[in-house]
């Protein structure tokens, strides 16, 4: 088959540029050029391209046995379990890693809760992007991805993100004595039926715009959560293993969620592989109710161990930290040159800077413009909302080197002389 005949077979439109290799932060298309990846390829090279303890404990790992039933023991899951519970917050202290990705990982959360509270609805926020299953898109914002499916998951709602950027309530954030967990109450009142099981979150937005809490939020749908008797639940499948310069964002918050979920990241250098952690309330669920046939895979598991060990180093975390706030520092310097930059928010290397019209509305159509330009530059960016969206992401992998981090912004300055200063 010729190229044209290849991709008119593709179910999905693809790029006409073809990747070659990949090596760390770079990715190089067939043509020899370079580009440094800040989507580490979809959020999930935590460790870069082709990682070389990755790698290698995959090879080692390949010559033992690629895959066991989750009913016997194995080095890899035991070793894996292990870790999640020694780097995760102190309450959560059970692991079910027979899960195959993020999706599957979130709908066993959500299983969980329902199991364990007796009741049935989960409330998610306006963008949240909880999964690609049928009852994760149900449950997910953005009327968009339900729109094509007569057949939705029932018994789900969305609240306001606290975004205090473009405020719901129209409020301030010094002010508004966090509205966003308050009204939660009126939409339980009044739009549920009063059996909500779970409240489910990614602590930073991920596909919704990277939208960063403000202070005091968590701790407040922490003590709401507690008074109504709803489990809450981090989806931490873009947040978790290091990207906010903590292990887990709940780290960073300062905070006990029920479970958070785990996956993207966990592979190192793309290694599928997710898991469930959960405190004993959410323990329980018998393992029929959840068990796919390439969770708990043996391959996975062991590059998830070295990633792992690997980046729960505390200078690791504090690399990534030094540079995520170099970033977001040169950022806010171009926002006071750009004013089409209309927002920077970040933590660590889980960083969104926002576009904007003139008169303040989501530049959409100049964010995906720019996504596009940046591949000019030497740069892949990716925006969000699947580009509904007017934000654009700076996630590259957690390896980066301050001279690096220089680099991604040396190439945004370019892009932004060529694009936004005509």
């Amino acid at each position: 088959m010729d190229t044209k005949t290849v991709t008119d077979h593709l179910y999905y439109p693809v790029s006409a540029q073809k990747m070659d290799r990949g090596e760390g932060v770079y990715l190089y298309d067939s043509g020899g050029n370079r580009y440094l990846d800040c989507a580490s390829a979809t959020f999930n090279l935590s460790l870069g391209y082709s990682h070389p303890a990755v790698i290698a404990a995959m090879k080692d790992q390949l010559d033992r046995v690629v895959h066991l039933t989750s009913s016997y023991q194995s080095d890899p899951i035991n070793g894996l379990v292990q870790r999640l519970v020694e780097t995760s917050p102190a309450n959560l202290t059970r692991v079910h890693p027979k899960v195959s990705g993020g999706s599957s990982a979130n709908e066993g959360a959500v299983k969980m809760a329902q199991h364990a509270t007796g009741k049935t609805e989960v409330i998610t926020l306006f963008r949240s992007h909880v999964g690609q299953t049928m009852m994760m898109a149900s449950m997910s914002g953005n009327a968009f991805r339900r729109e094509p499916f007569p057949l939705l998951y029932p018994g789900s709602m969305q609240v306001p993100d606290p975004y205090c950027f473009r405020c719901f309530y129209g409020q301030s954030k010094e002010t508004c004595g966090l509205m966003c967990v308050d009204r939660i109450d009126d939409f339980i009142e009044y739009a549920s039926s009063g059996r909500v099981a779970a409240v489910m979150i990614e602590p930073i937005s991920g596909n919704g715009g990277n939208i960063v809490p403000p202070d005091g939020y968590m701790q407040k749908l922490r003590a709401f959560c507690d008074e109504q008797d709803i489990a809450l639940i981090f989806d931490e499948i873009q947040t978790g293993i290091g990207r906010t310069g903590h292990m887990f964002a709940a780290q960073h918050f300062d905070v006990e969620p029920d479970a958070i979920t785990t996956a993207k990241g966990l592979g190192g250098s793309g290694a599928q592989v997710a898991a469930i952690l959960t405190n004993e309330r959410l323990s329980g669920l018998p393992a029929h109710h959840h068990s796919f046939t390439y969770g708990s895979n043996l391959l996975a598991a062991a590059a998830a161990n070295v990633t792992l060990d690997i980046v729960r180093q505390p200078e690791f975390l504090a690399n990534v930290r030094h540079t995520g706030d170099y970033i977001l520092e040169r950022l806010r310097d171009m926002q006071l040159r750009y004013p089409a930059i209309g927002d920077v928010r970040g933590v660590g290397l889980m960083i969104g800077f926002e576009m904007c019209e003139p008169d303040g509305k989501p530049a959409v159509k100049l964010t995906n413009h720019l996504a596009s330009a940046a591949m000019e530059h030497g740069l892949i960016l990716r925006t969000s909302r699947y580009g509904y969206g007017n934000v654009l992401k700076i996630r590259p992998p957690l390896i980066l080197t301050m001279t690096q981090a220089e680099e991604i912004c040396d190439k945004l300055e370019n892009l932004f002389m060529a694009e936004l200063a005509r």
